[in-house]
């Protein structure tokens, strides 16, 4: 493997292997790139089969921290940390022993959760380190990042159906959940509350369950849910669901959901056009974790990330015009502008003034 030419290929300044025999820590940081500040991303636990696809992963995730960031205009960067291992057998040991591989950056990169982690992990790993934000707020976090993921995914939504149906409410749309877990359980919230019909699924089927159950959902099978027909698809799980097998079972006009990384190849964002179906770029409408937590580093304020989050209708609408404009999918349309903006201030940073933050 050449890993420094796919590094300069994707354009990451940093990756970073630790492991700690003792406590059995595998662990690898990416970060992409620090133009707008310190990398900011979560930590992913996961039993991966192989090093390599860990190693895939976490490029990828942390690629898409620095474009999720730049379009939220957050003044972070972007990387993201996996550990190859079942979360179910984390230890304090464990936890500890990679807050020591986040201290070692020196704020480069800081943690927080992400898929096989939670909250309460976060105090252990704070032990070691003080790169750590999305703490319970008995801690001083700001607590359970889902939440406000649930609401800009909700707002993108909102965007989505107004340029793809002419709708100004999701009332009377239907709209087909791939994950029941956090931040697909707060998108459902949103949803009945504004009188969408739900279907879910879920490969735990006992929480597919309570969901369809709590919200008055119809329940279907884990490949099934590509299949249904409804007004949007909301993939809430992991990433890499729209591909070539699975777009061509849509039968939907709007993808926008909660996941990272929907898209398996860029080619699928075309894939989802030629066929009619309107993207919402996932990095852009699920953003709200990433703002709520941001907040903690100049003093968590509730409204203060609650405006933020609000922005993502506006943002989402303009990508979305920005790619009807540019005639190139919204996959791209939204990377441009998150490189747009990561350029500018590029330039305003190639002169010091002192006492600045850079």
């Amino acid at each position: 493997m050449d890993l420094f030419a796919r590094l300069t290929r994707l354009g990451h300044e940093q990756v970073v292997f630790w492991q700690d025999e003792a406590s059995g820590l595998r662990a690898i940081v990416a970060i992409h790139n620090t133009t707008l500040g310190p990398a900011l991303g979560g930590t992913r636990m996961y039993p991966y089969a192989t090093e390599a696809e860990a190693l895939d992963d976490v490029l990828r995730l942390a690629r898409a921290m620095t474009y999720k960031s730049a379009a939220a205009g957050l003044d972070l960067g972007g990387g993201k940390a996996v550990i190859i291992g079942d979360p179910h057998q984390k230890s304090e040991q464990l936890l500890r022993a990679y807050g020591r591989c986040v201290e070692s950056l020196g704020g480069r990169y800081i943690t927080t959760t992400d898929v096989g982690t939670r909250t309460e992990d976060l105090d252990i790993i704070a032990r070691e380190t003080r790169y750590v934000v999305g703490r319970p707020p008995a801690s001083g976090g700001s607590g359970d990042t889902s939440i406000l993921t649930g609401k800009t995914v909700f707002l993108g939504m909102h965007a989505a159906a107004q340029v793809a149906l002419g709708v100004q409410t999701l009332r009377g749309l239907s709209v087909a959940i791939q994950g029941a877990g956090k931040v697909g359980w707060h998108v459902m919230e949103h949803l009945a509350t504004e009188g969408a019909t739900l279907i879910v699924s879920d490969i735990d089927a006992e929480q597919a369950r309570r969901a369809a159950q709590h919200f008055g959902a119809r329940l279907v099978g884990v490949e099934s849910i590509y299949d249904v027909e409804c007004d949007i698809f909301s993939p809430n799980a992991l990433g890499g669901v729209l591909n070539a097998r699975t777009i061509p079972r849509l039968r939907c006009r709007i993808v926008c959901g909660g996941a990272n990384n929907q898209l398996e190849t860029p080619e699928d964002a075309d894939r989802l056009a030629e066929r009619g179906i309107l993207y919402a770029p996932d990095f852009v409408v699920n953003c709200g974790g990433v703002i709520n937590v941001a907040e903690e580093l100049a003093g968590y304020n509730a409204e203060r990330a609650a405006a933020r989050a609000a922005a993502v209708f506006d943002t989402t609408l303009r990508i979305l015009a920005m790619a009807e404009r540019m005639k190139v999918n919204p996959a791209v349309a939204a990377e441009r502008y998150a490189e747009e903006r990561i350029a500018a201030i590029a330039a305003l940073h190639r002169s010091y003034i002192p006492g600045s933050p850079r």
